[in-house]
């Protein structure tokens, strides 16, 4: 108790010093303000300090910053860590802890009480034996194929439209729902962004176990094994920490720091082979650019591998080589390149051919290198480059592009990630081929040496004959799905004013062999949304914007492609959208088979407030007669929710 009263004395000590340093208009009232400091809320000094240092970026929906009501829904630790080592660090550089401190205070208040329901909601039954793996890799098995095969999942074309719900779980101080479940037996191990991980049993929905680690746990959950042979859970949190945790008792095993630079993060998923883990790391920095105060740029991504038994690291790969002085921008600040180049997906294991495959981002500042927007192929013992195949050249981008900052790049290109996971395909005939998906909006097939074999445009998110556009954020984002010869592509095109754009969101069936399209299902809004009411781009759109109370965006979504990563039987594919319509549709024709709400409230088994919100990131995961899904995500002015639900077939 006593060092919280010191916390707070200092936190106190530093609003004065803050306070009394400003020269304001409101100097006066603040003076007065002070001599009865101690009766004031806390967060009184954390608002003043967020409306000078952080409102113009998070007041505006165009930076693609989390607005302040989506924040208020974020833990304490959460909102520290990013101030402090995550994607806010460079921005709040110049603040002090206690500046932080008091930023994270107004934005989320206390964790005091959020917990409480766990105690109620613990399993009275016996621990779960070991049993069935349902979900140990973000791809669902080997390849990155996001395919549950009739082993895994009981539902088909006959019986999808009879899922109802069964229960729904609520996670408090949480957003962004984006850990994708493992399903282990009866047991669904799942993350959130507070960095607390749960053993949950699947069909009563209660509590086996759960842990915390320091910050929010942002990757899939893996399940793998250490040297001897024991298995263990791995995932990523926020600071770029792999754990591994036993899966009965949750105790940490061990943990890493894979950072390659300060912005480094974990945004893909960790793979799993013969005792190495492969992690990929991206940057941050490509947010951090579009503060005019940043420097611009140093890091780089690139892939980690780790000693499962111990989390020593075995060979590092970047992306591109150190930066160095390249010149002045602008406003004379030094630019730094090259950079950029993360690697934002679950890397791919070619066990037969010792082979990791991975796609790349753009480059952050010039020069362009040959690896950005590519496939890469690595060595699995030495992390040697083999081959790489750049699908755009001379894409250089970030944040600063959004806003005509300083730091954007001259010439700057479309931001044409490769983001989807690379899939990699053995057809039966044995023909082997690898499956890529870019933001452009392009579906391609090569060939096991990195060559191509075709390439299929399913949206015209790259638009322009030299692609130097600014990005919609459309194409294909987080992940294809492979059932037999059909490969299943999601499409997210938000609605943007660009010359010759035209948005198609949705789904589309591609021939595996040729790419040709076999069918198309596109999605709709599904309400009116007057055009003052679309948030726009430009400076002077985001002067003329319109902000949208989190009420009104929930009863009609700007959002509503398909973003979220696909997941496929043999028979249907799941495919969620940014407005939280969840869909099963008929992969021989496109047909919907069912669909769900879930940008909606919810009655959970855990008493906790729960509410939907986008389907992103991760998709769905199958186990026998059941379907798990997460709703909500606001990282990019999406609906944020904070819940976990589980569907399962009528009986």
């Amino acid at each position: 108790m006593k060092k919280i009263l010191l916390v707070l004395l200092l936190l106190i000590a530093g609003c004065a010093t803050w306070l009394a340093l400003q020269d304001s208009p409101m100097k006066t009232l603040e003076g007065l303000a002070l001599q009865h400091a101690d009766k004031l809320p806390l967060a009184f000094f954390g608002e003043r300090l967020f409306d000078e240092h952080c409102a113009n970026c998070h007041d505006n929906p165009q930076m693609h910053a989390p607005t302040r009501e989506s924040l208020s829904g974020f833990s304490l630790d959460s909102v520290m860590v990013a101030l402090t080592f995550g994607k806010m660090q460079p921005m709040a550089a110049n603040l002090s802890k206690i500046e932080r401190g008091l930023i994270s205070i107004y934005l989320t208040g206390s964790d005091t009480g959020h917990y409480e329901w766990l105690a109620a909601s613990t399993c009275s039954n016996a621990p779960a034996p070991p049993g069935v793996t349902y979900s140990g890799d973000w791809g669902l098995g080997p390849g990155n194929q996001r395919f549950a095969s009739p082993v895994h999942s009981n539902i088909d074309r006959d019986n999808v439209a009879t899922l109802e719900l069964d229960w729904a779980l609520a996670f408090p101080k949480v957003t962004d729902m984006r850990s994708q479940p493992a399903v282990v037996g009866d047991t669904l191990y799942f993350g959130d962004k507070t960095g607390r991980l749960y053993a949950i049993d699947r069909k009563l929905g209660c509590i086996r176990a759960h842990t915390k680690v320091a910050s929010g746990i942002r990757s899939a959950i893996t399940l793998a094994e250490d040297g001897s042979g024991k298995p263990i859970l791995v995932f990523a949190d926020s600071m770029a920490f792999v754990y591994a945790v036993d899966p009965a008792s949750l105790e940490i095993e061990w943990k890493a720091d894979v950072r390659l630079f300060d912005t480094s993060t974990i945004t893909g998923s960790v793979s799993y082979h013969d005792g190495r883990l492969f992690v990929p790391v991206s940057s941050y920095e490509v947010a951090a650019a579009g503060n005019p105060q940043h420097v611009c740029c140093t890091s780089h991504g690139g892939i980690i591998a780790l000693d499962a038994s111990d989390g020593d690291r075995l060979w590092e790969w970047h992306a591109t080589a150190d930066a160095t002085e390249q010149g002045v921008d602008r406003d004379g600040k030094p630019m730094f390149g090259p950079s950029g180049v993360s690697v934002w997906s679950t890397p791919t294991i070619d066990a037969g051919r010792n082979r990791l495959y991975a796609g790349t981002g753009e480059n952050l500042s010039h020069p362009a290198t040959a690896t950005s927007d590519a496939v890469i192929a690595l060595d699995l013992d030495s992390g040697e480059l083999l081959w790489s195949f750049q699908a755009t050249a001379d894409d250089v981008w970030n944040a600063a592009c959004l806003n005509d900052g300083a730091n954007c790049p001259e010439n700057a290109g479309g931001d044409f990630d490769i983001g989807a996971s690379v899939i990699h395909a053995t057809l039966d005939d044995s023909t082997e081929l690898l499956l890529v998906g870019q933001k452009s909006g392009d579906a391609m097939a090569l060939d096991m040496n990195g060559k191509l074999v075709w390439k299929q445009q399913v949206s015209n998110a790259a638009i322009g004959p030299d692609l130097h556009q600014t990005t919609t954020n459309g194409g294909i984002h987080w992940g294809m799905a492979l059932s037999g010869e059909h490969l299943l592509v999601p499409a997210a095109d938000p609605e943007r004013p660009r010359p010759g754009y035209d948005p198609r969101p949705g789904i589309h069936a591609l021939e595996v062999r040729s790419g040709e399209p076999i069918w198309f299902q596109g999605v709709e809004r599904g309400c009116y949304l007057a055009e003052e009411d679309k948030p726009l781009v430009g400076l002077q759109s985001m002067r003329e914007g319109k902000s949208r109370s989190l009420e009104e965006q929930y009863q009609c979504s700007f959002f509503y492609g398909l973003s979220a990563a696909a997941t496929a039987t043999e028979e249907v594919v799941f495919s969620g959208g940014l407005n939280g319509i969840l869909r099963a549709y008929d992969i021989r024709n496109g047909d919907i088979l069912w669909q769900t709400a879930t940008a909606k409230p919810f009655d959970t088994i855990n008493g906790v407030k729960g509410h939907g919100g986008s389907i992103d990131v991760d998709g769905q995961v199958l186990a026998g007669d059941w379907l798990y899904v997460q709703s909500g995500y606001s990282m990019f002015g999406q609906l944020p929710g904070n819940v976990l639900l589980a569907y399962r077939l009528r009986q």
